[in-house]
């Protein structure tokens, strides 16, 4: 493996916004951002908000969610800030009282009661919302610094893509559509050491 190469490649140039969404480096090692994909959910002069995509969590929706009809629900780890809290998306739009439209046809949060009510009418379907314990969070300039390091490619993806895309090959496929110049990327193992 050409390391001086895959540490050379130069990061692209779109800038993140939000609803773009963030792909880590192969090398990152984070339990939490190792192969991750982040939506940014919010991104101004204040600091970044996202959530990782593509890391389900061990534990069912009614092992987590406490006092809810039983519901076959994906619970995702969101990052590492504010893991007591649970957050979501989904593509119902204003079915869901205040949600915000992070693109178009996702959307972030909304009234939980409204969610749980859907859920005991059988009006909302699993793979219509994704549930998240925690997020992934930036002070003002930080992510930048990230950016400048090269530790993520900024890239832009559908709703439907986002919602559908498994999560084992999330990662994998989005660095495919970065292009050849990332090809290094994915042929990067997991752990290096086992190489």
């Amino acid at each position: 493996m050409d390391f001086d190469k895959l540490i050379r490649i130069r990061t692209n140039s779109l800038q993140p916004a939000k609803g773009r969404i963030l792909i880590s480096e192969p090398f990152m090692g984070d339990y939490y951002f190792g192969r991750a994909v982040v939506l940014l959910a919010e991104h101004n002069e204040e600091g970044s908000f996202g959530l990782i995509m593509n890391k389900p969590a061990e534990s069912s929706f009614n092992k987590i969610v406490q006092d809810f009809p039983p519901f076959e629900a994906t619970v995702y780890l969101g990052g590492p800030v504010a893991t007591d809290s649970l957050f979501f998306i989904h593509t119902v739009g204003n079915d869901i009282p205040e949600s915000s439209e992070i693109l178009p046809g996702l959307y972030w949060g909304g009234d939980m009661e409204v969610v749980r009510e859907m859920i005991i009418l059988g009006q909302l379907q699993p793979s219509k919302i994704r549930f998240y314990v925690g997020y992934s969070g930036w002070e003002a300039n930080q992510l930048e610094g990230e950016l400048k390091r090269n530790s993520w490619l900024v890239s832009r993806e559908t709703a439907g893509s986002l919602m559908k895309t498994k999560p084992s090959e999330m990662w994998q496929n989005y660095v495919q559509r970065m292009g050849s110049d990332y090809e290094l990327w994915r042929r990067f193992p997991v752990d290096p050491q086992m190489n």
